[in-house]
């Protein structure tokens, strides 16, 4: 199934006690590199929200940002985070045993373990309802996105599709070129030997007219050009994930274009050659953003 790499979304919902916003980003990427901002009211889902975008994105670089901002007229209340208080002192207090050894002045300063991350967080009557509506916010978002890349993958495999149409178009000239290549190929061969010496051996020169024709022959890699339009339009129809597989593809593609072009000795068929390199690189820039 062609899906593209490339998306956003954003989700908002008002609460009682305040508004959640998320938004999700991501572009092309070899792998699935997943980046999470949220705030400290819905930390306890961030392993849960990480293992959803693994489980329905394959591909991409994915940059998730949850945003809670509570209401100015709520009445709040400071929780502090005693365990983690009591962690913290203990560590200090080492601290200050071990620089009071080398004959340094510390004090713990109240303010500043205060302002440590999670000692102390403002305290909402329903945090239960909140990581619920975190977890709504952001399923809607991921479908948001997954809409996005879909829409966008329809659009890439049609232009694909379309590539593919123009390449084969390209491939059938030049196979119908072939015979009047051939034949200039051994007329000009014969027109060097006539001017060479006269009365040549007619078996002897069709043995070589034979090899040089052999060694410029592009049949094989007209026929593997072909063979690859049929698996490329065989992928982006087939429901598997399919951008690791175009990519190779594309490989493929420019062997066979490149061998073309050094084999070819017609001004006309290189000029098919580049257009279809030209069309290669199209594809392969497009199927970077599949998935």
């Amino acid at each position: 199934m062609i899906v593209s790499m490339t998306g956003f979304a954003r989700a908002e919902n008002q609460l009682s006690a305040g508004t959640l916003v998320c938004e999700l980003r991501s572009v092309n990427h070899r792998f699935l590199e997943v980046s999470l901002r949220l705030p400290d009211e819905l930390r306890a889902i961030e392993a849960e929200l990480r293992a959803t975008l693994q489980k329905e994105l394959r591909r991409g670089k994915v940059d998730c940002t949850l945003t809670y901002r509570a209401a100015a007229q709520l009445d709040r209340a400071l929780q502090l985070d005693t365990a983690l208080v009591g962690q913290l002192t203990s560590t200090l207090n080492d601290l200050v045993a071990a620089t009071r050894a080398s004959g340094a002045a510390h004090q713990i300063n109240l303010v500043d373990l205060l302002r440590y991350p999670g000692v102390l967080r403002e305290s909402t009557a329903d945090a239960e309802g909140t990581l619920a509506a975190g977890r709504s916010l952001f399923a809607a978002a991921l479908s948001q996105l997954r809409e996005m890349r879909a829409s966008e993958g329809a659009r890439l495999k049609e232009l694909v599709l379309t590539r593919c149409e123009q390449l084969g178009e390209l491939v059938a000239q030049v196979r119908m070129r072939l015979p009047e290549v051939h034949a200039a190929i051994r007329a000009r061969f014969k027109d060097r030997l006539a001017e060479l010496a006269s009365g040549g051996d007619p078996e002897r020169m069709e043995q070589e007219i034979a090899i040089l024709l052999g060694k410029m022959d592009v049949a094989e890699e007209l026929d593997r050009l072909d063979g690859h339009i049929a698996e490329t339009r065989k992928i982006v129809a087939s429901p598997e994930p399919a951008g690791r597989r175009l990519d190779f593809l594309m490989q493929e593609f420019n062997r066979e274009a490149n061998t073309l072009s050094s084999k070819s000795q017609d001004l006309a068929t290189t000029r098919l050659a580049v257009d279809m390199k030209v069309l290669i690189e199209q594809m392969r820039e497009q199927i970077q953003n599949i998935e």
